[in-house]
């Protein structure tokens, strides 16, 4: 889907940034821009700084960065698409309908008639939770402490007893039997005919991230099986990839999720004042929902039943996790089973304390793997000492793995230079081991050459943004092909297209980028931090300063580049020439 630059340009140039980010989060006038704590990591001071000029925010805490189409994207996980959609409908803009190929317009009419039909089911069981029929639906709900409030929120409903009662209100509403199989919302048989999939349930809408309804779960009422029965893969659900609450959690912006495995352990914490609880929906925990709850939290807290079904679930989920790089941490539940029953009996301050001590997932296994040996013998002691070292071997970073290694033998009254020479005997027999990576300094990476060569590029862009009059003062000096870095060099190109003209604003330029990451970058280079200097003396030197090493470190690059390149050529010899002269070039700041 494509919508022109200039629809593009217009429909950001109506949404003041300001205006959209104070809707989201709480801003405060400082100096001439707005800063506030950063909704895209947890922060005790303010460092995400919001630019009405230049119509840009950037975080200098965690790097999050870009224009209001970048806010929203990131705040809302909408597309890019989709952001744009919801800016023109909040000012007005009319969007053209856009034309696509035959293939993909029948694809997206298929799925928009798939979300038609889950959104007046969804309204369907709402209704029918609330008639007659629906009492018993409503009895089990509130007997499970559920308030009107909460029934409300997660759109809580009841399929009646009948088993075609759904099927004939949406054939009435003009869908035919095959969309009504192809949502997952009937099935059919010889013998029955077209019929509900849900009957003599109380039904849970599973929502996607924007809110809209892409399948279902249902609890039976009385003694039927399958006790929980979920919709089945349609093209607009996929249940490895969806986690049942995370419309809602994703917004909580706490430093953390909560994973359960029910519905109702969701529901119970998110009542209780526990947001950031989701579920996975009926199925495993997959690889797929890891890599999606990534994008909200590195820190995820396993709060799984606690019997022996939950512990093994919770092992598998844990190796999931560290797969895709989260932290992971065990909640202990006992002596209730669920997340649901601990709330009930213990209340909300009592599962906080369990959530501030919850387990580290390393020593949880740990743990677990010690109930498989008899500590009291020798033998059982030495294989599960083995055991340890073989769970060892799988941090590949040693002063991870020094501290681990400290941790068990500290718990388990391990002497730790034992221990380590278990880990390195065993590495060595079996090659487990993976390669050691020392880590990686910041600071060290920050002191790098080519780093030092960014920064001054950086420095000079976002010079150049707030004071653009200075462009005409060194143009002849210099040249997007200065800028050494591919994704600067492309800035440069389109800033020095833009500084002078009447409404620049360095945040179209973050539009024409189509990758979150690229968006996050550019916005940083429009946000470099300037040194404050006392005079215009020492500002004009510092200016002048940046500018040779920006021209200096171009002519090293092309000149490592000399050869057949007929264009490096032209570059050195031309850059040679402009840096002499611009050595002895004064160069006011002055308007």
């Amino acid at each position: 889907m494509y919508y022109p630059d200039e629809l593009i340009e217009e429909v950001r140039t109506k949404n003041d940034i300001v205006d959209v980010i104070s809707g989201y989060v709480r801003i405060q006038k400082k100096g001439s821009n707005y800063m506030g704590l950063c909704p895209f990591h947890n922060e005790k001071s303010p460092s995400f700084s919001v630019s009405g000029s230049k119509q840009i925010y950037h975080c200098f805490g965690c790097g999050a960065g870009g224009n209001v189409f970048t806010f929203l994207m990131n705040y809302e996980n909408y597309t890019f698409q989709e952001a744009i959609k919801e800016l023109a409908d909040r000012s007005g803009v009319t969007l053209p309908e856009i034309e696509n190929s035959a293939q993909a317009k029948k694809e997206a009419d298929k799925k928009a008639v798939l979300l038609e039909i889950n959104k007046e089911a969804a309204k369907y069981f709402y209704y029918q939770l609330r008639q007659e029929q629906g009492k018993i639906g409503y009895r089990y709900l509130s007997g499970r402490e559920l308030s009107e409030e909460t029934i409300k929120k997660f759109g809580l409903g009841f399929a009646n007893k009948t088993s075609n009662d759904l099927t004939l209100y949406l054939k009435k509403k003009g869908y035919t039997d095959e969309q009504i199989i192809q949502a997952g919302l009937a099935t059919a048989d010889e013998r029955y005919g077209v019929h509900d999939k849900f009957w003599n349930r109380v039904i849970f809408p599973i929502m996607d991230i924007n809110h809209r309804a892409i399948g279902f779960g249902g609890r039976v009422m009385g003694e039927g099986t399958p006790k929980y029965l979920n919709s089945p893969e349609t093209p607009v659900f996929d249940k490895s990839r969806n986690l049942y609450g995370l419309n809602f959690a994703r917004t909580a912006r706490k430093n953390n999720m909560i994973l359960c495995e029910g519905y109702m352990d969701v529901i119970a914490l998110h009542q209780a004042g526990f947001t950031q609880a989701v579920a996975s929906l009926g199925t495993a925990f997959t690889p797929g929902q890891a890599n999606l709850l990534r994008r909200y939290a590195e820190n995820i807290l396993l709060s799984y039943d606690s019997d022996g079904a939950g512990t093994n679930a919770a092992l598998r989920a844990i190796s999931i996790l560290r797969e895709a790089g989260l932290t992971a941490k065990i909640i202990d539940l006992k002596p209730y089973k669920d997340p649901d029953e601990f709330i009930k009996n213990l209340g909300a301050e009592a599962f906080q304390e369990r959530i501030d001590s919850a387990e580290n997932s390393f020593m949880f296994e740990v743990r677990i793997l010690e109930q498989q040996f008899d500590l009291h013998d020798p033998e059982g002691k030495t294989k599960f000492h083995r055991e340890i070292a073989k769970k060892l071997c799988q941090f590949s970073e040693e002063v991870e793995r020094d501290n681990y290694t400290q941790a068990v033998a500290d718990r388990y009254l391990i002497g730790y230079e034992n221990l380590r020479k278990l880990i390195h005997s065993y590495a060595a027999k079996t090659g487990l081991a993976k390669p050691i990576e020392r880590p990686k300094s910041g600071v060290v990476q920050k002191n790098r050459p080519e780093e030092n060569i960014r920064k001054n590029q950086r420095l000079l862009i976002t010079w150049l943004t707030e004071e653009p009059h200075l462009y005409n003062k060194i143009k002849a000096y210099l040249s997007a092909a200065d800028f050494t870095d591919e994704l600067y060099g492309k800035v440069a190109i389109q800033l020095f297209d833009r500084l002078g003209k009447e409404g620049f604003s360095p945040a179209g330029i973050i539009s024409l980028f189509q990758e979150e990451s690229e968006q996050r970058e550019v916005a940083e280079l429009f946000d470099t931090k300037l040194e404050m200097l006392a005079t215009p003396q020492e500002k004009e030197k510092a200016f002048k300063d940046v500018l040779i090493k920006v021209k200096e470190n171009s002519l090293e690059y092309y000149s490592g580049r000399l050869g057949s390149d007929v264009t490096a050529i032209n570059q050195v010899i031309e850059g040679k020439i402009a840096l002499e002269n611009l050595k002895k070039t004064h160069i006011s700041l002055q308007v």
